[in-house]
């Protein structure tokens, strides 16, 4: 059995495509549901990605972005308005006391009745930083590995705040999301290690490509 980790959901986050940069749409912009939430193959319903080839599907069905960062990045950027939402980076789940150490790629939870599995680290874009009006965070996510994270469905049920995300299987210990995160995305690996994320069987099949292209050249 892995080591217990239950966590109290704050809040369940959703939201909807909306103008973004001049003609672009996004659905970065996450905001607490009050009611229970379907949690769905292809993620929450409701909930929207506009860029569907970079956000969202399954493995990209459920965004966790953790909420101690907000406090990391009050001393980066200031007491910005934003850090006081719980969906301020897109995240579709807002807990506290849990971080890309904590976790690793594989790991399976309940979350509410659903099971969920995490499949890859997120790669920061140009939208977190176009939301907030900060230059450098997406640098400054590459160096901190404050990245957050996704999971893809294995059962589909419902969820809300107040429900427990509680791990009940262990994925690879050698690889926590912030060790993936800092291989896959900020050059800081081995040939040989970029040949184990590659023949990781739950890493998500684009990243596992990603390694392999990495290690290759």
């Amino acid at each position: 059995m892995p080591e217990p980790l239950i966590r109290t959901i704050e809040a369940v986050c959703t939201g909807t495509a909306r103008p973004f940069n001049g003609a672009e749409l996004s659905a970065i912009a996450k905001y607490p549901r009050n009611e229970t939430v379907q949690v769905l193959p292809h993620g929450l319903a409701p909930d929207e990605q506009a860029d569907r080839r970079h956000h969202g599907g399954p493995d990209m069905a459920v965004h966790l972005y953790p909420l101690d960062h907000h406090a990391w990045w009050e001393t980066q950027i200031g007491a910005h308005e934003l850090l006081r939402e719980p969906g301020a980076f897109g995240s579709n789940l807002a807990i506290s006391g849990l971080t890309e150490s904590d976790v690793h790629i594989g790991d399976r939870f309940r979350l509410g009745s659903a099971l969920i599995e995490i499949s890859q680290p997120r790669k920061p874009c140009w939208k977190i930083e176009h939301r907030f009006g900060q230059s450098g965070m997406v640098a400054k996510i590459v160096k901190s590995a404050r990245c957050g994270w996704y999971f893809r469905v294995i059962e589909p049920g419902d969820v809300a705040a107040g429900d427990s995300l509680e791990r009940i299987d262990l994925g690879d210990p050698a690889w926590n999301v912030a060790r993936a995160f800092l291989a896959l995305h900020a050059g800081k690996a081995s040939r040989q290690e970029l040949e184990q994320l590659a023949a990781l069987p739950a890493l998500s099949a684009e990243m596992r490509v990603r390694a392999a292209a990495k290690a290759a050249s």
